[in-house]
Parts: structure tokens; sequence; C-alpha cells
């Protein structure tokens, strides 16, 4: 018989999994700098993503603030795979601190915690007026509302959808060009683009080559999520 693991062998692997969320407690280590905004993104309530805790698929019910992942492994891009360690160890997220893959005792408690919302981070009122008016012009239960009368309404429905993803689409241009922000920043600002996002929906957005949006049909169960 093996003996229960109790200590870190740096196998990498809830560092490989995905990345953390953002606890209230970590706001001071993006104010200060150890992580920058441009490392996080915004899962926006009411978007599809992957349960880690209970597994399967569910709606967020509040914005959750995430570390990015690497694109093609889906890992923490804080982690460094041939040393197998973290590069900001010292000032990594509460949950990572918190994380023992013996015992999930500490890290429930942890994760159950006030997460950091994007209020925290963002202080511009420029930007925080142009954040409301995105979530009352782009919200998913506005979205999740004109994907189910698409049945019934057709191009009417359709063209609602589309109008949101334009909308999505310019208010990034517009922040990035006449504010001054870094476009790495926009995913943390106004979450991930409803170009890439609107798959839960069983939608796919192609670009023609004039700039404008088409929808076609697709199976969400097949997209990758992110974890919640």
């Amino acid at each position: 018989m093996e003996k229960p693991r109790d200590h870190c062998i740096r196998c990498g692997e809830c560092c490989l999994r995905s990345s953390p969320s953002l606890q209230a407690s970590d706001i001071s280590r993006v104010i200060e700098g150890a992580i920058q905004r441009s490392d996080l993104y915004t899962l926006r309530s009411g978007e599809l993503v992957r349960d880690n805790i209970r597994g399967g698929l569910k709606r967020t019910e509040r914005e959750i603030i995430k570390v990015r992942e690497k694109k093609k492994t889906g890992a923490c891009i804080f982690y460094d795979g041939p040393a197998k360690q973290c590069t900001i160890y010292e000032h990594r997220p509460i949950q990572c601190a918190a994380m023992t893959c013996w015992d999930d005792t500490e890290f429930m408690r942890v994760y159950g915690e006030p997460k950091a919302e994007r209020r925290d981070l963002i202080q511009d009122k420029n930007l925080l007026r142009l954040m409301e008016a995105h979530e009352e012009k782009c919200g998913y239960p506005r979205l999740d509302c004109y994907a189910r009368e698409i049945e019934k309404s057709g191009e009417r429905a359709v063209e609602n959808i589309l109008g949101i993803l334009r909308f999505d689409h310019d208010i990034r241009l517009l922040t990035s060009e006449k504010l001054d922000v870094n476009s790495s920043e926009l995913d943390l600002i106004y979450g991930r683009p409803l170009a890439e996002t609107i798959v839960m929906f069983g939608l796919k957005v192609v670009r023609e080559p004039d700039g404008s949006f088409f929808l076609t049909l697709t199976t969400p169960s097949s997209q990758p999520f992110s974890d919640a």
C-alpha cells in the first residue's frame, strides 16, 4: 500500500490544469504590480463555464477575475513547465497558496471567501462608465433571450445578436484608441470578446472580409470553457 501523500512533490498538475481566480485578498497583488491587469480576464455574470468544484458546466452567478491560461495547453501563464515552478511564487494568488492536492479543506475555505471584482482593480471613471454601458448592452442574460428567440423570430433575433456583437467589438476599439488603454487589458475590462464566447449559445461568429459578422450554428458542448 502506498502511503497517502502529505506534501507537494512539484508535479505541477494543479498549475497545468487551469489558472486560479482572484479573491478579494488578492487585490493588493494587482495594485502593487506583482500581477498585471494584462495577466487577467473576466468571466462575466451569466457566462457558461466549467464548474471545477462539482464538475460539469454552469452559468456564473457573479463575475470572476481569472489569471490567464496559456492558449495551447490551458496551463496557468505563471507556470514555468521546464523548471516546474511558479514564476510569481512569492506573490501567487491565495487560492494557489491554499491548494494542497491531498487535502482541499483550506482551499475550500479560501474559495468561499469574497471574490475580487473589476471595480476593485479599475478606478478610472471613464472606464467604469464604459463598463456599465457594455454590461447593459452586452449582458449574457440579454444575449440568452435573443438566442432563444431565433427559432421563433428568425432574422430579427439574429440581427439583434449581431448588433450586440458589433457593440462589443467597437467599444473595445474605442477604449484602446481614445482612452489609450493597452489592448491586452480589454479582456479584464469587458470580459472575453463575445465573438469567442457566443459558442455558449450554440452559435459561431464568422468575420467577413469587409469586417462584418456572420452567425452560424455550432455545438456548445464541444467547445472549451474556462474553469470557474
